[in-house]
C-alpha cells in the first residue's frame, strides 16, 4: 500500500486532472490518495474571505466564481451526461454551505482561526469530490473523504498543527481501514484536520504534503509519493541558476533543511512522520511519471565534494536584543521565545553571543515579533532592533561538518564576487549550514557557491 499526493500544480486544468487519473490506474500497488486544492484556489479564498469581511455585497462575485471554476473544471473532466449532473449538484451544495459561512461572517465581521480554516478548506473538499468521481468513471471505485470527518486528530495550534500519531491510527482502524479492505482508492483532502474538541486546524501553506506523511504513517504505506509538476529537488533554484541539476537522493535530515530554509518544494514537517516508520519519499513529476524523480529516506548518501544544493530564503528577517550579558543571563532566551510564542511567532533559529542575541523569524511577522519584544526592554535587554534587509543561504550535504575545507570553499566563493557576510550559523546541524547576506546580494552569493561546488569541481 502506498500514498499518492498530488498538489495544486498536478490540480491546474481538466488535462492535468486527466494525466492524474492515469497515474492512478497504472499503478498496481493499492493506493491512498491526497489532495490540495486546485492550483491558486486557496489563495482566492484567502483573498475572498477579506473582501467579505469588508462589505456582504462581495459574496455573490466570490461564490459565483468559486462555483464556476469548480463546475467548468468538473464538466471537462466528466464524460458521461449523468455523471456530469450527478457531479454539479454536488458542487452545488457544497457550496452552498460555504456561503452560509461567508455569509456569517460579513454579517458578524469576526474571523476567528478556526472559521477561516473551515472556508480554506472548501478548496480540497471541491478537488477531493472532482477527482473522485473521475476516478470512478474511470473503472476505479473511488471515495473522497474528509481529513477531519475521518480523524485526522491534531493539537490546538491553528495554523501550524501538529498531528497526534496515536490518536489518527486508532481512528482510522475505524474509519479508513474498512474503505481499503474494500478495495476502493480513498482521496482525502489534504491541508488540514482538527483537534479532539472538533475545531479546525491547518498545518500551514504546503501543508498537503504533511497530510499525506501523516497518513502514511498511520496505515504503514510502503513508500509516500509526492507528485508535482517539477522533477525533484535541485542542486539550486533553476530561475536562478539554468545549469542547476535534479538531486537523485536525500536522507530525511537533509531535505528537511532544504525545505525549511528556503526550498519550498515540499512542506518542511513532511519527513516528521515518515522517518520515525522510515517510510522511503518519492517525489515524482506528473509529466514525466517514469522518471524516478528524487528519493528521499534514511540513508545517507555522501558526495565528494559533499554539497547538494544550496539555497536561499528571501523572507527573512532577523530580530536583535542587545544588552550586557543578555546572551548569558539566565532565562532570557526563555522570555523571549515565550513572549514570540503568545503571538504564534515562529522562531527559525537563533544565534547568540554574549552581548547579543540574534532571531530569525518570517518577514512577515517581523513587526509583530518587534512590537512584542519592545515590552520587555527592562533589565538585561538594553534595545531590540529589526533588521528586514537581509536574507539567507544555506548549504546543505552530508559530511558537511566532517570533511575539511567545505567551509572555507563556500565563504572564499562568496567573497570572490565581494559579498560581504553579515551572520554565520554552523554545527547545528549535521548536514547544514546558513550565512546572512544582504538581500540585494543573496543571487551572487548563491551563483558564486553553486559554480564552485557544481561546475568547477565537477570540470575537474
Amino acid at each position: 500500500m502506498k500514498v499518492m499526493k498530488f498538489g495544486g500544480g498536478c490540480l491546474k486544468n481538466p488535462e492535468n486532472f486527466k494525466r492524474v487519473v492515469e497515474v492512478i490506474k497504472t499503478r498496481s500497488d493499492q493506493s491512498l490518495v491526497v489532495v490540495s486544492a486546485i492550483y491558486g484556489m486557496t489563495d482566492k479564498i484567502i483573498r475572498g474571505i477579506h473582501e467579505v469581511r469588508d462589505s456582504e455585497i462581495n459574496i455573490e462575485p466570490f461564490i459565483d466564481s468559486f462555483f464556476y471554476e469548480h463546475l467548468n473544471l468538473a464538466q471537462r473532466v466528466i464524460i458521461n451526461n449523468d455523471n456530469r449532473s450527478r457531479l454539479s449538484r454536488e458542487i452545488e451544495m457544497k457550496v452552498e454551505k460555504l456561503k452560509k459561512l461567508l455569509t456569517g461572517i460579513a454579517y458578524t465581521q469576526e474571523l476567528t482561526d478556526t472559521l477561516e480554516a473551515m472556508v480554506v478548506s472548501y478548496g480540497e473538499r471541491l478537488s477531493a469530490l472532482i477527482l473522485s468521481r473521475a476516478l470512478a468513471e474511470n473503472g476505479i471505485d473511488s471515495v473522497d473523504l474528509v481529513a477531519d470527518e475521518i480523524g485526522l486528530i491534531t493539537d490546538n495550534v491553528s495554523r501550524n498543527a501538529t498531528a497526534l500519531l496515536p490518536v489518527i491510527r486508532a481512528n482510522f482502524d475505524h474509519t479508513l481501514m474498512p474503505i481499503i479492505k474494500e478495495n476502493q482508492v480513498p482521496v482525502i483532502t489534504g491541508y488540514f484536520g482538527c483537534t479532539s474538541e472538533g475545531k479546525m486546524t491547518t498545518f500551514g501553506r504546503n501543508g498537503s504534503d504533511y497530510s499525506a506523511a501523516v497518513i502514511a504513517n498511520a496505515v504503514n504505506a510502503k513508500a509516500l509519493e509526492l507528485w508535482k509538476d517539477v522533477d525533484g529537488f535541485m542542486s539550486a533554484d533553476p530561475a536562478l541558476i539554468r545549469k542547476s541539476v535534479k538531486i537523485d537522493c536525500l536522507s530525511y535530515k537533509e531535505s528537511a533543511e532544504l525545505s525549511y530554509f528556503g526550498a519550498k518544494l515540499i512542506h518542511p514537517r513532511t519527513m516528521e512522520p515518515v522517518s520515525k516508520k522510515k517510510i522511503p519519499i518519492y517525489i515524482r513529476n506528473l509529466f514525466r511519471p517514469n522518471d524516478r524523480g528524487t528519493v528521499i529516506n534514511s540513508g545517507r548518501y555522501e558526495k565528494s565534494s559533499v554539497l547538494k544544493s544550496v539555497t536561499a530564503n528571501r523572507q527573512i528577517a532577523v530580530l536583535r536584543i542587545q544588552g550586557a550579558g543578555v546572551g548569558i543571563k539566565p532565562g532570557i532566551i526563555a522570555r523571549v521565545g515565550g513572549t514570540l510564542s503568545h503571538y504564534h511567532i515562529n522562531i527559525y533559529s537563533i544565534i547568540t553571543s554574549q552581548t547579543c542575541i540574534n532571531l530569525l523569524i518570517d518577514k512577515h511577522e517581523a513587526c509583530r515579533g518587534f512590537e512584542a519584544l519592545n515590552h520587555m526592554r527592562e533589565g538585561a535587554i538594553e534595545k531590540v532592533e529589526l533588521h528586514d534587509e537581509l536574507a539567507l543561504v544555506a548549504v546543505v550535504g552530508e559530511g558537511l561538518l566532517k570533511q575539511k575545507g567545505v567551509a572555507a570553499d563556500v565563504f572564499s566563493a562568496v567573497s570572490r564576487v565581494k559579498v560581504n557576510i553579515e551572520m554565520i550559523s554552523a554545527g547545528a546541524s549535521e548536514v547544514a549550514a546558513y550565512f546572512m547576506v544582504h538581500k540585494d546580494d543573496v543571487d551572487k552569493a548563491v551563483t558564486a557557491i553553486h559554480d564552485e561546488f557544481f561546475e568547477k569541481k565537477m570540470i575537474k
